[in-house]
C-alpha cells in the first residue's frame, strides 16, 4: 500500500505503521488520519497478519493534532463535513487504532517526543515500550484548550493525582521514560537505537503463540476492564469456549506432547 503520510509494511506476520511527517513532528492532520485509518482496516483485514506495530519518524512520535490544521472555533479536523459521519458524534478518535472492535493486538514502541494525541497510543496499545528518549506531556490547557479523551484515559492508567498534574501543568511537565515506566504506563524502556529492533522481537515472541489464542485473550481482558468482576470472568470463559472449538486448540496439545514446534494455522 502506498501513502504520503506513513509508512505500512507487513513482514512475517507483523504489520509496521511508521508515521511518517517528521518535519511537522509526526502531528496529525486530517489527511494523516485518514491514511491511518486506512492502514488499520488493512492489518486488521488481512490474514497474513497477527500483530500491529506502530512507531514514528525522527524526534518525535507524534505531537498530537496539527495546530496548524485546526479550525479557529477549536473543532477536532476532519476530512469530511462537520458532523457528516457516526464517529464524529462519538468522542474524537484522530490516530487511535479501533481499539474497541479490533481484535489483533497493538504494540506502542515510542520514539521520543509524545503529547496530546500522541497519548492515545500509549493509553489503548496492548503492549508499550518506549526509547530512552521519549518524553510524555499534554500541552491542551497550554494552547487554550479542555485536555479530554486523552487525559480521561491517562486517569484510567496512572495513579489520579499524576493524571491530574500531568493534564493541569500543561506544556510545562514533561514525564521521562524512566518515570513513565517506574508509573506503569510504559513496560520497557529500550536503548534508542535498538527501539524498532526490540519492537520486533517482541512482536515475533507474541507472533509465537496460538494467534486466535492471542486475540481472545487480549479482548477477554480489554472487554472485561468496564464489568463486575464476576460478568468478566464469564465473558471471558465465552472466549476461551470459542477458541476451543478451533484447529489451533488441538494443535497446541498435540505439538506439546510430540515435543515439536506448533504449527499455527490461525483458524
Amino acid at each position: 500500500m502506498s501513502f504520503d503520510t506513513i509508512k505500512y509494511d507487513v513482514d512475517g506476520h507483523t504489520a509496521t505503521i511508521t508515521l511518517n511527517r517528521p518535519d511537522a513532528l509526526n502531528a496529525l492532520s486530517p489527511h494523516m488520519i485518514s491514511e491511518l485509518r486506512a492502514a488499520y482496516d488493512a492489518a486488521e483485514n488481512d490474514d497474513r497478519v497477527w500483530l500491529l506495530i506502530v512507531t514514528g519518524t525522527g524526534r518525535a512520535f507524534c505531537a498530537g493534532a496539527d495546530v496548524k490544521e485546526i479550525p479557529g472555533d477549536g473543532r477536532v479536523i476532519y476530512e469530511r463535513p462537520y458532523l457528516s459521519t457516526y464517529e464524529q458524534w462519538e468522542a474524537p478518535q484522530e490516530g487511535t487504532p479501533p481499539f474497541r472492535r479490533m481484535a489483533k493486538p497493538v504494540l506502542a514502541a515510542i520514539n521520543g517526543l509524545c503529547c496530546g494525541a500522541g497519548l492515545d497510543w500509549v493509553t489503548t496499545g496492548d503492549i508499550v515500550i518506549a526509547s530512552e528518549k521519549a518524553t510524555f506531556f499534554d500541552p491542551h490547557v497550554s494552547i487554550g484548550l479542555v485536555a479530554g479523551r486523552e487525559v480521561v484515559r491517562l486517569a484510567r492508567v496512572l495513579p489520579r493525582s499524576v493524571a491530574l498534574r500531568m493534564a493541569l501543568m500543561g506544556k510545562h511537565e514533561r514525564m521521562s521514560a524512566k518515570r513513565a515506566y517506574e508509573l506503569g504506563l510504559v513496560s520497557e524502556i529500550v536503548e534508542h537505537e535498538r527501539l524498532l529492533d526490540r519492537a520486533h522481537e517482541i512482536a515475533d515472541m507474541v507472533n509465537s503463540n496460538a494467534p486466535l489464542a492471542v486475540r481472545g485473550t487480549r479482548l477477554a481482558i480489554l472487554k472485561g476492564l468496564d464489568l463486575p468482576l464476576h460478568e468478566a470472568e464469564n465473558l471471558a470463559e465465552t472466549f476461551r469456549e470459542r477458541v476451543l472449538r478451533t484447529d489451533d486448540a488441538q494443535e497446541g496439545p498435540k505439538a506439546f506432547v510430540e515435543k515439536r514446534p506448533p504449527n499455527w494455522r490461525c483458524r
